[in-house]
């Protein structure tokens, strides 16, 4: 088994290729479908499934052109957002590339559909519910009352992974800050990220009470990314003109 980060600098979008003998899944396709087609080729895997782990709000999902020129299944979190057709995921359910195994760990609270995937009970690939040095927010496409609600559910989510083995390894689905292209994986163990990120000490009332106070400003174009992401379409032009600026989805 083989796990592969790809690395969209600018935004700070991690997503990743798992591969196993000759099959392989991708976890939120955030560059462009040729990349993952060519790196699965000369792994020599055929890409079986793409997997998201929540609609999101700072870049064009890539998942959907993806499946379609690969051939694979399209699996997002079970939900009622999107209008184009995929398979659900549900909560503790298995994707198998081969014999690795992939469980899904519903974690609401970024999003409400928000949904982790945990790979051979060794590796975490975490979205935006939490990353190496915060947490996602919770109050994007929100009100200030759903906002709260999110954040509890977001607290409650992070016990759960927390709930997990100290030597877990954390692969989240952004970086907060520029990164080289110098081969070295982003990545740390659960225990290193609970000692860097102080907020999940937190009780919940007091981390609601946090987070809530720290949201940063949102992602530029956000409502307009969202609703692309939900109909599954493409705009007009060059994509990249209506994803520049910060990803800003993690608080910290």
């Amino acid at each position: 088994m083989r796990v592969i980060q790809l690395r969209r600098t600018g935004k700070g979008c991690l997503s990743y290729i798992v591969g196993s003998r000759d099959r392989a899944v991708v976890i939120d396709a955030s560059v462009a479908p040729e990349v993952y087609l060519n790196l699965a080729s000369r792994a020599g895997w055929k890409i079986t499934n793409v997997l998201e782990t929540h609609v999101h709000a700072d870049h064009l999902s890539r998942s959907r052109q993806l499946a379609t020129l690969s051939g694979a299944t399209l699996r997002l979190p079970e939900q009622r957002r999107v209008n184009y057709g995929f398979a659900a995921v549900r909560d503790g359910e298995s994707i198998q590339p081969d014999d690795a195994r992939l469980m899904a760990i519903h974690t609401p609270g970024h999003t409400p559909e928000s949904t982790c995937y945990l790979l051979d009970a060794k590796v975490l690939f975490t979205g935006d519910t939490l990353f190496l040095a915060g947490v996602g927010r919770p109050d994007l496409e929100a009100t200030a009352d759903g906002a709260r609600l999110r954040a509890e559910q977001l607290h409650a989510s992070l016990r759960k992974i927390l709930a997990l083995p100290a030597e877990t390894l954390i692969l989240p689905g952004h970086v907060s800050h520029p990164v080289p292209f110098d081969g070295v994986p982003l990545y740390a163990r659960l225990a290193e990220v609970r000692e860097r990120v102080q907020s999940l000490q937190l009780p919940m009332s007091n981390f609601v009470t946090w987070i809530l106070g720290r949201i940063p400003p949102t992602p530029p174009n956000h409502h307009q990314i969202v609703q692309l992401n939900e109909q599954g379409l493409w705009p007009e032009g060059h994509p990249t003109d209506l994803e520049a600026g910060a990803n800003r989805c993690a608080v910290s």
